[in-house]
């Protein structure tokens, strides 16, 4: 399962002062999952959401301070907000286009793509299906997912009988697929010993295959709603993080959908291509820039091992010459140049103040947009660049929390469930970066 998942945004909503008080322990959940685990064993979800490798050489990790009080109270305040906003089937729901006016959870209809992204941040915030203060809340909705990709039969074309919802109108009418694979992936990770996992891992596979059909022939995918770019970005993420977890995902489909991304930033001009993006700057740099992550850590990692191993001289940087010399072979050299070249680019662009005011107001597409630049930063393993980002957009998340806990939308998703999972996984993202480092 996936992905991230950030923000200039309007100050319309009231800011909220939080108290100086801590988040509840974790319970049991993060620390019984990782006892007795190695840096040999260790599985964890970070590994399908930011596609670490199992390798330790490859993997450069930022030192992670704790939690501001600030931040743990804001989540902590969000999380007992969405776990009573769960409908009584155990999904979650972001409502229809239409009805942008609806901010009630309870309602609207439960959707997969909104549960979903809940649980994606349920997990991220400490949660399984055998742990954790909302472990009943997480399986539940599991259990909505499950039945629903059971369900799914081969003359309905898409996850859910529902159309025209919020995350379907603006991210594609792929995307309740999509986001159920990043969540199972994540899942199967996370939850490698559950009485499920033969059934998780089924629902995931049927998942990657109705995906897989609904590719173009340009590389993205069908459907794509009003910013195509953030579908296809998110579907990329998705089957990238499924084949991660040992899922069986067609190399051409991930080789049109490579294509496809870098195709939506003009290295010649150094600029995004806005066209399937809205004409929105940041949603075509946030995909741009999260696409290419995964592909230019590789290259960074393949100079650094090639350093350690003598092949390479200490001053030597990263070029087509110097991977090839480090073991790549001239195609791949080639591919991972080009991918490091466009994620350090578009990712340059992506932080800059008008890029982060994205429509002009804050929607679901925003926080979605910010999550993948946030993910994109954490990969690359700058400590710097890290912190500098997220103490800035952590401090404007926070800024507009609501004082029942939620955030929500001021354009296209509009949902409150929608917008609080999205912001909680913004929030807690070097919290899953520091359960993934062995020995935690």
């Amino acid at each position: 399962m996936l992905l991230a998942i950030l923000i200039t945004v309007s100050f319309a909503f009231n800011f909220i002062p939080l108290q100086n008080t801590s988040l509840q322990n974790k319970s049991t959940a993060a620390s019984d999952e990782h006892i007795g685990c190695t840096p040999e064993k260790h599985v964890c979800v970070m590994k399908t959401m930011f596609g670490l490798e199992e390798n330790p050489t490859v993997v450069k990790p930022i030192s992670i301070a704790e939690l501001p009080a600030a931040v743990k109270t804001s989540i902590k305040n969000a999380s007992i907000w969405i776990a009573q906003a769960q409908s009584p089937e155990g999904g979650w729901g972001a409502g229809f286009h239409t009805r942008q006016d609806v901010r009630d959870p309870h309602a609207v209809a439960a959707d997969p793509a909104t549960t979903s992204l809940v649980c994606l941040s349920l997990l991220r915030t400490g949660n399984s299906l055998s742990n954790g203060t909302y472990q009943n809340q997480l399986t539940k909705a599991t259990e909505f997912l499950l039945k629903s990709v059971e369900n799914w039969s081969e003359n309905q074309p898409r996850l859910t009988r529902l159309t025209g919802t919020q995350p379907q109108q603006k991210l594609g009418e792929n995307i309740d697929a999509i986001l159920t694979v990043q969540y199972f992936t994540n899942l199967l990770k996370h939850q490698d010993n559950h009485p499920w996992k033969a059934r998780i891992q089924k629902a995931l596979e049927k998942c990657v295959r109705r995906i897989e059909k609904e590719q173009d022939t340009d590389g993205g995918w069908k459907g794509g709603g009003w910013a195509p770019v953030l579908q296809s970005a998110l579907a990329d993420h998705a089957l990238e993080s499924a084949k991660d977890a040992g899922v069986k995902v067609d190399s051409a489909v991930m080789l049109k959908s490579k294509g496809y991304q870098k195709g939506n930033f003009d290295t010649a001009t150094k600029s995004a291509v806005t066209g399937k993006a809205a004409g929105i700057m940041l949603y075509s740099l946030s995909s741009t820039t999260r696409s290419s992550a995964k592909e230019a850590r590789k290259a960074k990692a393949i100079i650094e091992q090639g350093k350690k191993e003598g092949k390479l001289k200490q001053e030597e940087k990263l070029s087509e010459a110097s991977l090839i010399k480090a073991g790549a072979t001239p195609s791949e050299a080639k591919e991972l140049v080009a991918a490091n070249m466009i994620n350090e680019q578009s990712k340059s662009q992506s932080t800059r103040k008008d890029v982060m005011e994205g429509f002009g107001s804050n929607g679901g597409e925003e926080l979605i947009s910010y999550l993948m630049t946030g993910e994109s930063i954490i990969m690359q393993g700058d400590a710097n660049e890290w912190k500098q980002w997220y103490d800035g957009m952590s401090k404007k998340i926070l800024a507009i929390q609501k004082q029942d806990g939620s955030w929500q939308g001021h354009h296209c998703i509009t949902s409150p469930v929608f917008c609080t999972a999205a912001a909680l996984l913004i929030l807690s993202i070097q919290e899953e970066l520091q359960l993934s480092l062995p020995g935690n």
